[in-house]
């Protein structure tokens, strides 16, 4: 930029030297012929001063270049000034900038750290509890399974199921009736040598005594294949199994009526109690069943849930009555409640799939409990690394089939 200024002046100076020779031209031109010799002076004036005008640039000129030198050694030296400073200030800022790097990375770091332990110990806080929990699950599923397994070698033995029915109906009179009101294991019939479970007392002429024979059967086996069958969906299967039940439920009720019925030393009907819901319900879907029974073998069927309103409603209905001499008139009170009970039937006939329903949610509890046995079994062999993965595994057992 300065010499470039330089070059301007210079050439500003040497224009304006040469609009003064051709001014001075001019004015020779037009006094040339005038005066020669005036030429001639002026000639040399003009040479004297183009000498010093020439003279006069040079000097100008070496000043403007000492001036130049000058301010470019002066702006080489402030640059160099100014460089200088910005290196150091770039080089105190970048010191700084990695020192404060080094101290939240520090921090960062410490926090994580921190953090990091805190939730890795909550963790397997959590996995530790979580591992308990399913321990504690799995004894318990364990003794479950052991109790089902327990009550399906209990039910599979006809006589431990019989003994069974006859303590469920055992504690059904205990609950409703005072022990003066019934009898355990009582000969009905004189002389029989027969003699039924479960006997009710009720007052007859002369202070006799008049038994209503209650009896306990549980035809498990049949009432299992009948289920089986409806969990097949076979048509035909479900009723050849419900004919081989009905029959051995009219077998069953005849047997009763043989050997327990005998007017007037007892009522001129029985009771057969089935200790199990879903096999009343089963029974009860079929109402012209359940009146063929009770007209044909003068047997009514009852199950634990009506059996309790039954009883209330016998001895409410023959409280003040003769039964020996009013026996008949027993069927006509029974008419009376007769539709309630329907009702009951009615009710533990749609129950009936719900009951089934909950076998099978036995059924797979059991199943889950193998798979979670099986699965903490290979949890002990495996190192801690892999625990967790197969913890998830056992956490979501309920998805498994």
């Amino acid at each position: 930029m300065s010499e470039a200024l330089t070059l301007t002046i210079i050439s500003s100076i040497a224009l304006i030297g040469v609009l003064i020779i051709i001014i001075l031209l001019i004015s020779l031109r037009n006094s040339y012929k005038k005066d020669n010799d005036a030429l001639t002076v002026t000639r040399k004036g003009i040479d004297e001063q183009l000498f010093k005008f020439n003279q006069y640039q040079y000097q100008l000129f070496d000043n403007y270049q000492k001036q130049l030198n000058q301010l470019q050694a002066g702006l080489q030296k402030d640059m160099e000034g100014l460089r200088s400073g910005l290196t150091d200030r770039l080089e105190k800022n970048e010191k700084a900038t990695d020192e404060q790097l080094d101290k939240m990375r520090h921090v960062v770091e410490e926090k994580l750290h921190k953090t990091l332990e805190q939730r890795l110990g909550k963790s397997f806080e959590l996995v530790n509890q979580s591992l308990l929990e399913v321990q504690k699950g799995l004894g318990e599923m364990q003794t479950l399974a052991s109790g089902v397994g327990d009550l399906k070698k209990v039910l599979s033995n006809v006589k431990t199921r019989g003994i069974l029915g006859e303590i469920q109906l055992g504690s059904i009179l205990e609950q409703m009736l005072s022990q003066d009101q019934y009898g355990i294991n009582v000969a009905t019939v004189p002389g029989s040598g027969n003699f039924v479970e479960f006997a009710i007392k009720f007052p007859g002429a002369q202070d006799e005594t008049i038994w209503l024979p209650i009896d306990a059967k549980f035809p498990l086996d049949k009432y299992e294949q009948l289920v089986d069958a409806y969990e097949d969906g076979d048509p035909e299967m479900v009723a050849a199994k419900s004919k081989m039940l009905i029959d051995t439920v009219k077998k069953m009720a005849k047997d009763i009526n043989e050997k327990y019925i005998a007017p007037p030393y007892t009522t001129d009907f029985g009771i057969l109690f089935l200790p199990v819901e879903g096999l009343y319900a089963e029974l009860a879907r079929d109402s012209a069943l359940m009146m063929d029974i009770q007209r044909d073998m003068k047997i009514m069927i009852a199950g634990p849930s009506n059996l309790a309103a039954f009883l209330t409603s016998l001895r409410l209905g023959f409280k003040t009555l003769a039964i020996e001499k009013r026996s008949a008139e027993v069927w006509k009170v029974l008419e009376d409640v007769k539709n309630e009970f329907w009702k009951f039937g009615e009710i533990l006939a749609k129950t009936q799939k719900k009951l089934q329903e909950a076998s099978n949610v036995i059924d797979k509890a059991r199943g889950k409990t193998t798979t979670i046995s099986r699965r903490l079994a290979k949890m002990e062999k495996l190192p801690e690394s892999d625990v967790t993965d197969l913890l998830d595994d056992v956490m979501d057992v309920d998805e498994l089939p």
